[in-house]
Formats: C-alpha cells, structure tokens, sequence
C-alpha cells in the first residue's frame, strides 16, 4: 500500500521539527534553536484517527544564503511535486514576514491542498493573533504549539480531511525488491543487466536516479512475476548539496517500504565505506529481507582463489548485524552471477514469509534451555515458559516470561541464533518479543 505524503515546509526556525516530532510521537527529527538546523529530509509514518500517511520534515534554509528567495523557491517547489497535502508552518511570535509570503504565493498557485499551521502559539494573547495570517491567502490559519501539543488535533483533523484515499491500487502478488546503495555503485547498471533492455538511466555521474523506477518482468529461469525498484542513490549526511538530492534519500527510504527484499550493493574495487552501513542500515531496521551484492568484481585488480572468501570476511567483520543476509559477487557490466540475485530474493522471500509450528518452536525452547540455562540478573532468573510465532515479515515471535525486564539482549540473540540453526531463516530478519506471562 501506498500512503499519501504530507511534507512541512516554512522557512528556518518556524519549528518544522518540532511539529514532526509531535505528530509521530518520538524525537526523530533533531530540534535546535538554531536556522538551518535540519540538513536532510526525514521522513516517517504518521497516524491520526486510523488513517496513515508518509511525514516529511523539509529541511531549513539558512538565512546566510545570499539568494534567500531563489532557495526557498525552490524547496516549496520540491515538496510540492512530492506531497499530496503540504503543511506550511509559520512562527505566532514572529507574525507574517517576506519569507512566508514567497512560500505562500507558490503553494497557492500549486493547486495542492494546504494546512496553514501557525506555531509557537503558545499563549492565549498569541493565538488571538494568528489572524494576520489569513493575509497569506491560504485559507484558516490554525494556531499550534508544537512544544506544548496545543491545537494539533485540530491541525491534524484538517489533515486527514485533505488527504487522498490511500490502498485502492490493483492487487499485486508481485516479489518486490529494490537496490540501494550510495551513488555510484552500480544500481541502475544491475536493473538493466538483469532486465536485458536499457529501461533506467545508466550514467557513472552520482545521482543520476533522482526517483524510484519500477519495472514489472517475469524472470524466464523460474517463471516468477518480479517488481523491481530502483532507487536514488543515498548521499553522506552533510554533503547533500542539491535539493533534488536531498528527496532522494526519502524516496529511497519509501522505496523500502514498499520492498519485500532489498538488495544492498557495495562497489568491489572501492571496499566498504562508513556510509554503505547506514545506508543497510536503513533495510535492517525495516524488518524488510537483505541480500548484499559486491559489485563490479571484474575491476578488482590482483584477485586470487582467497580474495573472495577475503572480501566475505570482511563484509562479516564491517556488517556484523547482517550476519543472516547472503552475500553473492557480480558484475553488471559482464553479466555474471547476476541469476544468483533473482535466485536469492525468491528465496530470501519464501524465509520472509516462513511460519514455524509452535510445537516445533517450544521443542528448540526446552533444548536451547537446556544448553544454555536463562541468565540472573539483578539476582533474579529469567523464565521462558512459552514461544509462539505471531507474524511474519519479518518473522516475529512472542516469548511468554516471567519478568520481561530479565530478557536481556544477548539471550535474546542466542535464541535468535538458535532459530537460525534449526529452521530456514536465511536472508531476513527475526524480532522476539519479550510478555510476562498472566
């Protein structure tokens, strides 16, 4: 399914952070007294009254730039080609400046439905003064205090109002997986290698993908329907300089939403870089199936018969919270190992979707306790009395205890090996939840 997306937007220092952060209940967005604050787009689920959408916090633009009114340009420009509903934030203290009006005067041309938020009205004297800004011309202003959550249920209601239905597209049975990696690993190269025909722009410029592609095909080898999306390469944090650029992160983040496996692809001559482990990083917190791909093989110079196993390790060593995902060495440009890929994602799919009997799952309890006896902690043992599964993609369990303060996180990981070991889990990752048992 497919949710609407709102995007915030405002010049700097409105408290477009603060209002994200109130809507999906938790500090995502760092919030700072200071313009210009958030570099980068984020982007989040929000909910309000059952309905869902897709949240983005725009960043600020500095005040220092010296073409304040071509930057803000701009950035309403972006979120608004991106955004079902945009929400325009303003400052109650501040009243309306020249900044606003700029905003203002694309978002009405636009013809996309608008929620005027005015925050920082955080007393009665300034929500008496919101009305100034219906000379912005978008219609009832709604006065909010993102800090204090005064007025958001109205916001919000307004919100919902405005949104387009969400979940009416076709039915897909579909396997769907995208690649993602940092600009200039090869992603593109790997969709039309695999594809056989040019459908994606393959260029060696970063960033040449500025949006998500999807390519529907049916693979010959095992007559399987496949969707396949490739997404905007995801630049370092701080050196994001185009606007474009900056929504490519976020499209790339949706883009694993809508993934059942995602392939994360690393470039075999340059190694393994900081950003490649916050960019699969992204997938594994997801819960969506992982396979990493080393691509361009062919132009890793001086490779013997270890150099493979050499580079596995490696990836091992630097990705140690993938240990569960496959690793498979191609090459885009000459075609190898490319029908490993597809056989992978299927098979990374039937593990996504796996569901274990929960005879079969108490059987490997009482055996894993037996191994391994639960530690004491703070003088008290921990008890599993029961192990069911509960859902699947990825594959979730419930572990009925006796204190879930006790289940600490490297048992945890030792009944997660234990699941590997015994059961096919390759490729996905597995959550266990800790209950006390009534």
């Amino acid at each position: 399914m497919t949710l609407p997306v709102v995007a915030l937007v405002g010049r700097p220092n409105v408290g477009k952070s603060t209002i994200f952060n109130r809507i999906i209940s938790q500090r995502l967005s760092i919030v700072e007294d200071t313009p210009g604050v958030t570099r980068d787009r984020i982007y989040a689920h929000g909910e309000w009254l059952g309905k869902e959408f897709s949240l983005i916090d725009t960043g600020g633009i500095t005040l220092n730039d010296q073409n304040l009114n071509q930057e803000i340009t701009s950035q309403a420009e972006i979120a608004i080609d991106e955004a079902d509903v945009v929400v325009m934030v303003t400052d109650a203290r501040v009243g309306v400046t020249n900044e606003d009006e700029v905003v203002a005067k694309i978002l009405f041309r636009s013809h996309k439905p608008v929620i005027l938020a005015v925050n920082k009205a955080d007393n009665l004297q300034q929500r008496q003064d919101i009305y100034d800004f219906y000379a912005l011309g978008l219609g009832e202003p709604y006065a909010v205090s993102g800090v204090h959550g005064t007025g958001m249920g109205d916001l919000l209601d307004a919100l919902i109002n405005q949104l387009p239905l969400a979940g009416n597209e076709p039915a897909d049975d579909t396997i769907k997986f995208s690649f993602i990696g940092r600009p200039n690993v090869g992603k593109s190269s790997l969709v039309n290698a695999i594809l056989g025909e040019k459908r994606v722009i393959v260029s060696a410029a970063e960033g040449t993908t500025r949006d998500a592609i999807d390519t529907k095909f049916i693979n010959r080898a095992d007559q399987t329907a496949y969707t396949m999306i490739d997404t905007a390469g995801i630049r370092k944090r701080g050196k994001v300089y185009e606007n474009t650029e900056k929504y490519s992160v976020m499209r790339a983040m949706r883009s694993i939403d809508r993934s059942d496996v995602v392939v994360m692809v690393l470039d075999g001559a340059q190694g393994i870089r900081e950003q490649d482990k916050r960019v699969a990083g992204l997938a594994h917190e997801a819960g969506r199936g992982v396979i990493i791909a080393v691509n361009k093989w062919d132009a890793v110079a001086h490779k013997n018969q270890k150099t493979m196993q050499e580079f596995r390790d490696y990836i091992r060593d630097e990705f140690r919270y993938l240990n569960y995902a496959p690793i498979v060495f191609v090459s885009a440009l000459h075609h190898q190992r490319l029908d490993q890929i597809m056989e992978l994602v299927q098979q990374v799919t039937v593990n996504q979707n796996r569901r274990i009997q929960s005879s079969l799952l108490n059987e490997l309890l009482l055996k894993a306790t037996a191994v391994a006896p639960a530690p004491i902690v703070k003088n008290k043992r921990l008890r599993l009395y029961y192990l069911t599964q509960v859902a699947t993609a990825p594959p979730t369990f419930v572990a009925f205890v006796n204190d879930p303060d006790l289940f600490h996180f490297s048992y945890e990981r030792f009944l997660i090996n234990q699941l590997r070991t015994t059961f096919e889990f390759t490729g996905t990752p597995i959550k266990i939840i800790a209950r006390k048992r009534k």
